[in-house]
């Protein structure tokens, strides 16, 4: 990571959403491992939450969480697929002011090395919303540790160089983290 010496890392308060028929939070790896990493990275994760596969629930928590003034950040595992029930691009995607094409692009690129061209049904997706990123990932948890690993870690330091996404986030007051 190309950092800039006088610059201060700045704690995001993030927000973790995990989209499942079949998961409960004591069998959540990837919502886990997305607050695990953010909190070793210094930010504070500002809520949880775990809902089944169901487009407005998504479209309503996501929404509430862009208009909620203390969250910056909205990390989403899980219904990205292509089965019937998987809604979680068409539930987030009208919500954005801005897509970030080249987070979906970056995704597949780099998981084409674990997974093969598999990455091709990969709907991962980003933008932003009212200052606040929002990500979708996949749901397993080799998905989540790539795009934090290769995405993300870099792109929420506002020491990295020679961009990141701090700049264009609404500004908040530290938050006590939840979880």
């Amino acid at each position: 990571m190309s950092v800039k010496s006088d610059a201060l890392f700045v704690p995001l308060n993030i927000a973790v959403l995990t989209v499942s028929d079949t998961r409960e939070y004591a069998t959540d790896t990837s919502g886990q491992l997305l607050v695990s990493r953010l909190l070793e990275a210094g930010h504070s994760l500002a809520e949880r939450n775990l809902l089944k596969d169901d487009l407005y629930k998504i479209r309503a928590q996501v929404a509430a969480w862009i208009a909620d003034e203390r969250i910056q950040v909205v990390l989403i595992t899980g219904g990205t697929g292509f089965t019937g029930r998987d809604s979680t691009p068409e539930a987030v995607g009208c919500l954005l002011d801005k897509h970030i094409d080249g987070f979906g692009e970056l995704f597949r690129a780099i998981s084409i090395l674990d997974i093969g061209t598999s990455t091709v049904q990969s709907r991962a997706l980003a933008g932003l919303a009212n200052g606040t990123l929002v990500c979708c990932l996949p749901g397993s948890t080799g998905a989540c540790r790539t795009a934090w690993e290769g995405i993300l870690a870099e792109q929420l330091d506002a020491r990295h160089r020679p961009c990141n996404f701090v700049p264009h986030l609404k500004p908040v007051q530290a938050c006590e983290s939840r979880g």
